[in-house]
């Protein structure tokens, strides 16, 4: 949690220092003053500028030691090569927080990464926290504190809202608050991060907990930097009942280039991002446009609408058979059904003089009065069979807005059933009237689906890790502490665990002695090895010792061909295993969210399939059974059509288990995997393994 003291001086400053402000008002630079002279900021405005006596109308003074009072924040806005001399003048006029408009620092290459460095490392010894460097600054709204470049604050009015936005872009900012305003959403704060040098997007969002003004948390998202530091942020915002909704770019998998096991491929970084994401409570949108028409939704109903363990139910009332085709086949393409009225419903309706059809889509064109509409909606609202209600208006948006926009606002509104509005036409006065009425309406099919989605799918925050970081087992002594492990290691790392491993002899190439039963299975191996299959260097239904003896003679042969310079330590002889289906258990550490522990489909096909389900390592048992359930393939042996069903709590037991490779003392798994991992009907066995520390 940050320092009330620091939290102030970002967010709501009484006194700040513009450095290097223009006196020409056609420049960005003079746009600070500009805006705040604009927007009435109350508090203390001191430009400096050695090169003028006043700017902009205002006093002004030659350098940061001949203010007449302390400050609470610096704006700077001068060449990079200037900045870091700045730094000690900022920390003797009581700054606390420090925001760098100027270029030229880590975004710019190696030895602009070394001047940021630098930066950050004398802001340190001075006390100073930096915001940026390469950031185009900050607001806080309601009090007209304008600390920014940004054109945006030139409008003649900004509206005050109780939302903030964080932003990794500075360029996007602009376009992001002139949307919304648009749209007529006010900000409370707005923030960007710049480099995110020293300041990060989880401090920011830490303080904006603490911010009165702000109700709602916007982030637009590049990337994410300190994980640990935003998931304690984002488990306060949840705590103190401020929904935290995120737009992320890098949505496409670039997971081939991630990692030696299949793993990264299956579950590259955006679905580690959706995971961390999950577990932290965040509504993710898709669509930049959801961003911000979501908040009404999310706003008004987050605390009260239960989490679903399944897919959501939409009911769908319409006054415009196309429009709601088009809203229909949106919610399908995110998961969500449109459910159509039981006949208990259609009965109960009836008795209150409207006549239904048991359709998936309620189509009131010709049938209903406003009165109607209004009792319809209510009778919706308080119905069990649907998880949410969505009204799509036709031309009467337009037109004639007291027929299907008056009784969305005058209908009774439960807490804990959401209601939205999709108005197909062109309706701006509509959808203005919708919002000072705190009812999310939507302008498109699509980002009317994606925000039902996102809000609807939004899952009950994890809790945090135990302290101390729980750790499974220490590192056995002896064995390799970095790089690839054999398949032999992996499998005694597996059973340390806890894990099952099919029965397993490491032999010689010249003594192919064992006592496992015919058939078996024979692999090379090697730590050099991370495919053995791809190397040739698997062999199954391995009939007696002289077909051994052939089969293991031509797997040396074609391994050799293929991967001349791999170390070959032994050759594995496995017993051959039964399996009701193949599954991929996998373990990474993600370079940007941390440990992750991933359930899929398995074989050598794995990564083809979009069959999987990622959470934050390590998991417990209950959320190990939601990763089940998520696999389709698992429906195989949970009663699919009668088909025989595996031991699920078994398995879920080892997904637990396996997720606890997060926390091993004495070594650092960088990834791990058991593909293929055999569901049986008493549990699992794992078949093959690997294992990779950092």
């Amino acid at each position: 949690m940050p320092s009330p003291s620091f939290a102030l001086a970002l967010l709501s400053p009484r006194s700040i220092a513009l450095v290097g402000v223009s006196g020409d008002a056609s420049k960005n630079t003079a746009r600070p003053l500009l805006f705040m002279r604009k927007h009435g900021f109350k508090g203390d405005v001191y430009p400096v500028n050695p090169a003028r006596k006043e700017v902009l109308g205002e006093p002004a003074y030659p350098d940061l030691a001949s203010l007449p009072a302390p400050v609470d924040h610096v704006f700077i806005m001068v060449p990079g090569q200037h900045v870091l001399g700045l730094l000690e003048p900022c920390a003797a006029a009581g700054a606390k927080v420090v925001t760098v408009y100027s270029d030229g620092f880590g975004e710019s290459g190696d030895e602009g990464g070394r001047r940021q460095e630098q930066l950050v490392q004398r802001a340190r010894e001075l006390g100073l926290r930096i915001l940026g460097p390469n950031s185009i600054g900050l607001a806080d709204i309601p009090a007209g504190a304008i600390i920014s470049v940004n054109a945006a604050f030139a409008a003649d009015d900004l509206i005050a809202g109780d939302v903030s936005i964080v932003s990794q872009s500075g360029s996007m900012m602009g376009s992001l608050l002139s949307r919304a305003a648009a749209r007529g959403f006010g900000f409370a704060k707005s923030v960007s991060v710049g480099n995110e040098s020293d300041i990060s997007v989880g401090e920011v969002v830490d303080a904006l907990v603490d911010d009165a003004q702000t109700r709602v948390i916007l982030l637009f998202l590049e990337t994410i930097r300190e994980s640990p530091v935003l998931a304690a942020a984002l488990r306060r915002a949840h705590a103190a009942g401020k929904p935290v909704i995120a737009y992320k770019l890098g949505r496409s998998r670039q997971g081939g280039e991630l990692s030696q096991s299949h793993t990264g491929a299956i579950a590259g970084n955006d679905a580690a991002v959706d995971a961390f994401f999950r577990a932290h409570g965040v509504i993710r949108v898709h669509m930049l446009e959801t961003l911000f028409e979501i908040v009404p939704l999310v706003a008004r109903y987050a605390q009260q609408t239960p989490f679903l363990n399944r897919s959501p139910r939409v009911a769908v009332i319409t006054t415009t058979g196309g429009g709601a085709a088009t809203v229909v086949d949106s919610l399908g393409m995110h998961g969500l059904q449109a459910v159509a009225p039981p006949m208990e419903f259609i009965d109960h309706m009836a008795g209150r003089g409207l006549a239904l059809r048991q359709t998936p889509v309620i189509d009131l064109t010709l049938a209903a009065t406003s009165a109607q509409y209004k009792d319809l909606l209510e009778q919706l609202l308080a119905a069990p069979w649907c998880d949410a209600v969505l009204s799509v208006v036709g031309s009467s948006a337009q037109f004639h807005p007291d027929l299907a926009v008056r009784p969305l606002i005058e209908a009774d509104k439960p807490a804990g059933k959401p209601l939205a509005a999709f108005l197909a036409p062109h309706a701006p006065e509509s959808l203005a009237r919708l919002q000072e009425n705190s009812i999310a309406a939507f302008r498109t099919p699509e980002a009317c689906a994606d925000a039902l989605a996102a809000f609807l799918g939004r899952a009950r925050p994890s809790p945090p890790p135990p302290r101390g970081g729980g750790a499974a087992f220490s590192w056995p002594a002896g064995m390799a502490r970095s790089g690839l492990l054999t398949e032999y290691e992996a499998g005694q790392i597996l059973g340390r665990l806890g894990l099952r491993v099919a029965r397993t002899r490491m032999v010689a190439p010249g003594d192919l002695r064992h006592d496992i039963p015919y058939p078996v299975a024979v692999k090379v191996c090697s730590r050099d090895i991370a495919h053995k299959t791809d190397a040739g260097g698997v062999r199954v239904g391995v009939a007696d010792d002289a077909d051994l003896q052939r089969q293991v003679h031509a797997m040396l042969g074609e391994v050799g061909r293929r991967l001349p310079q791999a170390r070959v330590e032994g050759i594995l002889v496995q017993k051959m295993e039964d399996r009701l289906i193949e599954l991929i258990l996998g373990f990474r550490r993600d370079p940007l969210v941390g440990p992750i522990v991933v359930l899929g489909a398995g074989g050598i096909a794995a990564e083809l399939s979009e069959d999987f389900s990622v959470r934050l390592a390590p998991v417990d048992l209950a959320t190990a059974h939601e990763m089940i359930k998520e696999v389709r393939i698992t429906q195989l042996v949970r009663g699919y059509r009668g088909l025989p069903e595996a031991d699920c709590d078994a398995l879920a037991a080892d997904i637990a288990a396996f997720s606890r490779l997060a926390s091993v003392s004495g070594a650092s798994v960088a990834e791990a995997e058991i593909n293929p991992l055999f569901v049986r009907r008493d549990g699992a066995i794992a078949v093959d393994a690997l294992i990779s520390l950092h």
